[in-house]
């Protein structure tokens, strides 16, 4: 069979998917190279100093960080170095559990993710801005709230109300 063929006997749902994902894609690439460009951080790397800004304490149990970033243990240990050589978290050891060590964002961490956030909510405002109106943007963030995960209770670590 031709991709052509393929393509015709799609249903819905998979040309819907694709398109999700490619837009992701696109999108997130687009958010990588500005924040990258201008304060060198990853979007995981901003999303972990959000969620780390807005926890208790401003610290998080890595292996729960690990867990709200959808990443394996060794992947937030590999993020959680990268800022810790640029000053923007540190890492701090439970005293009642040896075995457990928390991620604490610093001072020069806040100003990084006071900086990039203005980058990010500007580069969302432009790249949907650009493209919706304020009433499909509602439709459109009601609509993928159905999705599978997209709607937790726990906010999304990148959402700005979060």
């Amino acid at each position: 069979m031709t991709s052509q063929v393929l393509s015709d006997q799609a249903p819905l749902e998979a040309t819907t998917f694709a398109r999700l994902l490619r837009a992701n894609a696109m999108l997130r690439r687009e958010l990588e190279a500005r924040l990258l460009d201008e304060h060198s951080l990853t979007v995981k790397d901003y999303e972990a100093l959000l969620v780390l800004d807005g926890a208790e304490e401003s610290s998080m149990r890595r292996v729960d960080l690990a867990g709200r970033l959808l990443l394996t243990a060794s992947g937030v240990t590999r993020l959680l170095d990268g800022l810790e050589r640029l000053g923007y978290v540190t890492k701090r050891q439970c005293e009642a559990d040896a075995r457990v060590s928390y991620a604490v964002i610093t001072v020069d961490g806040r100003r990084a993710l006071v900086k990039a956030t203005e980058i990010h909510h500007s580069t969302l405002i432009e790249l949907f801005g650009s493209l919706f109106t304020r009433k499909e943007l509602d439709t459109l963030n009601e609509l993928l709230a159905r999705l599978p995960g997209a709607a937790d209770d726990e906010p999304c670590a990148l959402d700005p109300a979060s």
